[in-house]
């Protein structure tokens, strides 16, 4: 199955079922995440529009895009500058940007949402772009905690419906995990793991359950880690390098709390506590929530559980 794989259109007035390919990406949100998913889009050739709430934001995420292909070029290129400089124009080319969102939506194809992790806004998003938005159009989430299938509600594209969770870098890390909710049709789930593949990325499936399968089985892991300290087990530092020579990962649970951001965690743990609070797993931590109460967040204000 090709890129070009087409997905299911439901005639409005007809009923007939009639086919459209994949041509057009727009990024909802301008972020790390954001520009990274543009970034890999692009390469692969599709046209991206990249939306978020001022041109000044997107200018900063069209910098971000051309310095990390920079680096690209420095290894790919290295020989030939000519060439590399072919390279990047080409790929810009392919990105647009824009601050409205029902504009942006209007003719494409696939609308990627990665803005903040908040239900509500997300929620009000989608209520808003489903009704401008072509009714062929799939809409997906990056979210990394919270319930597509809550999103896909206020919608009437439930069957257009999914998950498309990337890994921080974006144009580093090779997973992405599709989520598939039951209203997900097949065509709709079949068009995302074909768009994963064309720009690059390995998938795994998954249901709509919290964390879907990696923040299922990291944030519960990183949470005992913080226990451990919190009982007096052990320290930060023994337990990362107990993590790291013992089980052979590249970054201790400590490490790893304070470069994606111990407020991010806690976010994430208070999040599935309240959905859940009978799962001993989900049980928030007194010293999390002491780090961020007083600003130590992690490598992004210099201090979380080590000094930066």
């Amino acid at each position: 199955m090709s890129f070009t794989t087409h997905i299911l259109r439901r005639g409005l007035s007809t009923g007939v079922l009639r086919m459209a390919a994949v041509n057009h990406v727009t990024v909802i949100g301008g972020g790390s995440m954001g520009n990274g998913i543009a970034q890999v889009t692009a390469q692969a050739g599709c046209q991206v529009t990249m939306v978020d709430q001022t041109d000044e934001i997107l200018q900063k995420s069209v910098n971000t895009i051309s310095k990390s292909l920079q680096r690209v070029v420095k290894k790919k290129f290295a020989d030939d500058p000519s060439k590399g400089e072919e390279f990047i124009k080409g790929i810009m080319g392919n990105i647009s940007t824009s601050t409205d969102a029902p504009g942006a939506v209007a003719n494409t194809d696939l609308v990627i949402e990665a803005i903040i992790e908040n239900m509500d806004i997300k929620k009000k998003l989608f209520t808003e772009l489903d009704k401008v938005a072509k009714e062929s159009t799939i809409f997906a989430s990056n979210t990394s905690s919270l319930s597509i299938t809550e999103m896909a509600s206020v919608t009437q594209r439930q069957d257009r419906f999914g998950g498309l969770h990337f890994f921080n870098p974006v144009p580093m890390m090779k997973l992405v995990e599709v989520v598939r909710i039951p209203q997900t049709s097949d065509a709709t789930y079949d068009t995302l793991v074909e768009y994963c593949k064309k720009i690059g990325k390995t998938t795994v499936s998954c249901k709509d359950t919290p964390g879907f399968i990696v923040n299922r089985l990291l944030v519960p892991y990183m949470m005992e880690a913080v226990r451990l300290v919190e009982r007096g087990d052990a320290t930060p530092r023994d337990v990362d390098t107990a993590m790291k020579l013992g089980a052979g990962y590249p970054m201790g649970p400590f490490e790893l709390l304070d470069y994606t951001g111990v407020d991010i965690s806690k976010f994430v743990i208070d999040g599935w506590h309240e959905k859940y609070p009978d799962n001993p797993l989900f049980n928030p931590s007194p010293l999390i929530n002491k780090l961020v109460s007083e600003g130590k967040l992690g490598r992004k204000t210099g201090e979380g559980f080590y000094k930066y």
